[in-house]
C-alpha cells in the first residue's frame, strides 16, 4: 500500500489502526468483518484512476464509499480491498438554472445541493432521511430514495448523465444534458443503483425541480396503524398526489417521545404525515384533510413549526441506534393496494417469533421499514431468540413477495440481503446480471460480493 500514498499523494492514504476500523463498515448488520488493507480518500479524477489502474494491477479489490450512511452492507470491506473513499470530491462543478441542472461530484452532500440551488428557486429532489449527510454519489450507488419519492421519484428519476472510473481505469461519459435523450442503451439507468459493482462515478449530472412556494402538511393520528394504512389508499382514490406520505406506527412514535420529549403517542397510536406542495398545495391539503377524517383520523393543521417539527421527527424515526445482528431494519416495498394486508402480516409475525417491532413506511409509494429486534443484556442473547429473529426476517421478506414486493425498495442490496435476492430474481436473470459485471469489471475488483 505505501505505493499507492507515491501515486496520489501524501495525506490521501491511511492504514492507521482506528481509519481502517472506521471505514471497514456502513450502518449495516456485519456479515463477514474484514479490515480494508487501506483507505484511500482520492480528491480528483485522475487520482480515482490512478488507484483504479494500481489496484487493477495488483489484484487488490476496491470498495467505493460515500458518507457511510448505507444499511445494506455495500461499503462493507472484503477481503484483500482497500476503501475508496469519495468524500473529498465535493465539489459542485455547475448550476445551470435555465437548464435546470447540475454537475456535482460524487461527495457533494445531498443538502448542500439544496442549498446551493435554492437561490435559484430549484431543489434537488431525492431526500433521504440521512440527507444532511449521505451524499449524492452514494445516492447513485443504491438508487437512493426518501420522503419526497411518492411525487418526485427515486434517485434514477433525476440523474441525467454520469462520469465514471471503469475497472481498468479508464474514465466514460454516459447519459445527456437533456431531460429527453434515448440514443443507445441506457447506461447511466444501469449504472444507477449498481452499487460500485461496474464502475466508480466521479461525476453526476442531475436535474432540478422547482422549489415549491407553498407547502401545507396534515398530520392524521389514527387509534391503530392498519386504520393509519388504509388512509394511504384513501388519499390515492381521491386522486391528489401528495409530495411527502410517511406512516409511524406506534413503537416508533413511543421512541420518538423518549428520545426528544413529543407528546406523538398522547394523540394516537399510529401518525399518517401528508404534505403537499406547489400552487396546488391548499386545495389538495384540504382533500386530503376531508378524505382522512371520513376515514376516523384525528386530523390537524399544523402551523409551520409544528409542520417542520412532525417532519424532522419523522426522518429520525430510526433511532439513535445502528443496525447489528441484534436490530435490524428492513426496507421492502408492497404494491399500494397490499399495504393493510402485509401491515397486518408484520404484526402477526412479531406475535408469532417474540419479536420488537416497530413500523415505518414511505407510505406514499408503499416502501416500508419495519425494524426487527430482540432485547438483550450487555451481549448475553438467548440463541433461542436470535433464532426466532431471523425467522421474523425471513418471514417478512417471503410475505413481501408473496403480495408481489421486493426485497429492497431503496437501500439496496449490498452484502446483507443477498441471502434472500435469489427469491426473487430467478437465475436465468441473475446469471445475464453476473454476466453484465463481468463485462464491466472482467477481473472482479469492483466492490465484489455485492449487489448481485
Amino acid at each position: 500500500m505505501d505505493g499507492l500514498a507515491g501515486i496520489v499523494g501524501d495525506g490521501k492514504v491511511t492504514a492507521k489502526e482506528e481509519d481502517l476500523l472506521r471505514y471497514a463498515v456502513d450502518q449495516a448488520p456485519v456479515t463477514d468483518f474484514q479490515l480494508p488493507l487501506a483507505v484511500v480518500l482520492p480528491e480528483s479524477v485522475a487520482d480515482v484512476q490512478a488507484v483504479v489502474r494500481s489496484c487493477a494491477a495488483a489484484g487488490i479489490a476496491i470498495v467505493p464509499r460515500g458518507a457511510g450512511t448505507g444499511v445494506s452492507g455495500g461499503a462493507h470491506a472484503t477481503r484483500n480491498s482497500i476503501i475508496l473513499s469519495l468524500e473529498r470530491m465535493d465539489r459542485i462543478l455547475a448550476i445551470n438554472a435555465d437548464d435546470e441542472t447540475a454537475v456535482v461530484e460524487p461527495g457533494v452532500v445531498n443538502a448542500v445541493l439544496n442549498e446551493a440551488v435554492a437561490p435559484y428557486g430549484l431543489m434537488y429532489a431525492p431526500d433521504p432521511a440521512s440527507f444532511r449527510s449521505s451524499t449524492i454519489g452514494g445516492n447513485v450507488a443504491t438508487n437512493a430514495g426518501g420522503l419526497r419519492c411518492a411525487k418526485y421519484g427515486v434517485t434514477r428519476d433525476s440523474v441525467l448523465a454520469l462520469d465514471v472510473v471503469l475497472a481498468d481505469g479508464s474514465l466514460i461519459h454516459t447519459g445527456h444534458q437533456t431531460f429527453k435523450g434515448v440514443a443507445g442503451y441506457d447506461l447511466t439507468g444501469l449504472l444507477v443503483g449498481s452499487e460500485g459493482t461496474l464502475g466508480i462515478v466521479v461525476g453526476v449530472t442531475v436535474r432540478l425541480k422547482y422549489l415549491p412556494q407553498e407547502v401545507h402538511t396534515i398530520a392524521a393520528f389514527y387509534p391503530d396503524f392498519r386504520s393509519a394504512a388504509a388512509g394511504v389508499l384513501a388519499v390515492g382514490k381521491a386522486r391528489v398526489q401528495p409530495a411527502i406520505m410517511e406512516l409511524l406506527d406506534g413503537g416508533t412514535l413511543a421512541q420518538l417521545d423518549d428520545l426528544y420529549g413529543s407528546d406523538l403517542r398522547a394523540r394516537g397510536r399510529s401518525l399518517l404525515l401528508v404534505q403537499t406542495d406547489g400552487f396546488g398545495a391548499a386545495a389538495e391539503a384540504d382533500v386530503v384533510r376531508r378524505v382522512l377524517q371520513a376515514g376516523g383520523a384525528t386530523v390537524t393543521t399544523e402551523a409551520s413549526a409544528e409542520a417542520e417539527r412532525l417532519v424532522e421527527l419523522r426522518r429520525h424515526s430510526r433511532g439513535a441506534e445502528v443496525d447489528d445482528e441484534y436490530r435490524v431494519g428492513e426496507d421492502v416495498a408492497v404494491p399500494r393496494s397490499r399495504l393493510v394486508d402485509y401491515v397486518a402480516a408484520l404484526e402477526s409475525m412479531a406475535a408469532q417469533y417474540q419479536v420488537q417491532l416497530k413500523v415505518v413506511a414511505h407510505a406514499g409509494d408503499g416502501n416500508l421499514h419495519p425494524t426487527f429486534w430482540i432485547e438483550r443484556q450487555a451481549d448475553a442473547v438467548d440463541p433461542d431468540a436470535m433464532e426466532r429473529l431471523q425467522s421474523a426476517l425471513d418471514h417478512s421478506i417471503t410475505e413481501a413477495l408473496a403480495v408481489g414486493g421486493t426485497i429492497t425498495g431503496e437501500h439496496g442490496v449490498g452484502q446483507y440481503k443477498l441471502r434472500w435476492l435469489g427469491q426473487e430474481q430467478p437465475e436465468a436473470v441473475r446469471e445475464l446480471q453476473r454476466r453484465i459485471k463481468d463485462l464491466f469489471d472482467p477481473s472482479g475488483i469492483l466492490n465484489p460480493g455485492k449487489a448481485i
